[in-house]
């Protein structure tokens, strides 16, 4: 077994935890205005479950775990959660995405659990926009959180999908805050996972995103410190030193360099955004098999795609799959 993970080299190294499967006030690009199946409590995984798989991912080279959801704060204990994973795993980097809601309660406890940092998805500063597009959530909210996490001393990192004709007009604001509140913004090309939503129409290029930077000319790429910065390009102005990134990952994607293996709320384990179906490790997993749980993540780390492009059908929400 030393031998076959060995030469997995990339794949084993950055792995996303949902530990729920619902969205809960994200974005219409997220959540179905149907919803989704409710899954029961049953049968998704326990707090014991994931630190088992957790322990398991750690022999197998994974270096940071990313805890995703849905939105991971609505889940119940998840102080308590939290809190145990730097002390059972003091060799491992984590850390958290949320919509931001509930961050101004978990502010602290995420600093007290030992998370330095979290991304927060954030696709519009128009709270008119906000509330249509999580079907009733208040910006409001989200600004109190972004605010009480900077002031426990945590980085935070704005995620924002761009679609053209939506907030495409949102470029400068979204910059503004961004450097007003010290987070990184981090612009995102809207994907092509869900036909119903994502048009070629909507689709805004990180070339064209570039171009409508304020002053573009004063804006340059520079060097990451190494790859677990993640799939952004990243840019800082000549004047304000603001440091912004950009994720093409539909026109330069980063497939040949993924690293990253994603394990639903239910159990699965996908090797790429774009999987229609998972791997099941709910039984192996439950029942504490070890081994069998290792080999069925080996078995789909070395069957990631070539690219992302080979699996596109445009029926995967995001709801399903975690920030």
């Amino acid at each position: 077994m030393a031998s076959l993970i060995g030469s997995l080299g990339r794949c084993l190294d950055y792995a996303r935890l949902s530990i729920t499967d619902r969205c809960n006030l994200r974005c219409r690009y997220c959540m179905p205005e149907e919803g989704i199946p409710w899954i029961a409590h049953d049968d998704i995984l326990t707090y014991e479950d994931v630190l088992f798989l957790i322990d398991i991912l750690q022999d197998l080279g994974i270096r940071k775990i990313r805890i995703t959801g849905g939105e991971p704060l609505v889940r119940k204990g998840i102080a308590s959660f939290l809190a145990m994973l730097k002390p059972t795993f003091p060799n491992l980097r984590f850390a958290l995405t949320t919509n931001g809601i509930l961050l101004e309660k978990y502010a602290e406890i995420l600093v007290d659990a030992g998370f330095s940092g979290v991304n927060v998805s954030l696709d519009t500063l128009d709270p008119e926009k906000f509330t249509f597009v999580t079907r009733g959530g208040d910006l409001r909210q989200v600004f109190r959180g972004i605010a009480r996490a900077a002031s426990v001393g945590i980085s935070i990192k704005i995620n924002t999908v761009l679609i053209q004709g939506f907030n495409d007009g949102e470029i400068l604001p979204l910059l503004e805050y961004a450097r007003e509140i010290g987070a990184l913004l981090r612009f995102i090309e809207f994907m092509p996972l869900d036909g119903d939503v994502w048009s070629e129409g909507r689709f805004l290029p990180a070339e064209i995103i570039l171009q409508r930077l304020p002053e573009p000319d004063m804006w340059h790429f520079i060097e990451k410190k190494d790859h677990s910065e993640g799939p952004a390009m990243y840019l800082r102005h000549e004047k304000t030193a603001q440091r912004i990134g950009i994720i093409a990952a539909v026109t330069h994607h980063f497939c040949d360099t993924c690293n990253r293996l994603r394990f639903s709320a239910d159990g699965e384990i996908r090797s790429c955004l774009f999987s229609r179906k998972g791997t099941s490790l709910f039984l192996p997993l439950r029942t504490r098999e070890r081994n069998a749980v290792k080999e069925l993540i080996v078995r789909v780390a070395q069957e990631k795609p070539r690219c992302w492009k080979d699996l596109l059908d445009g029926e995967r929400h995001m709801s399903r799959i975690g920030g």
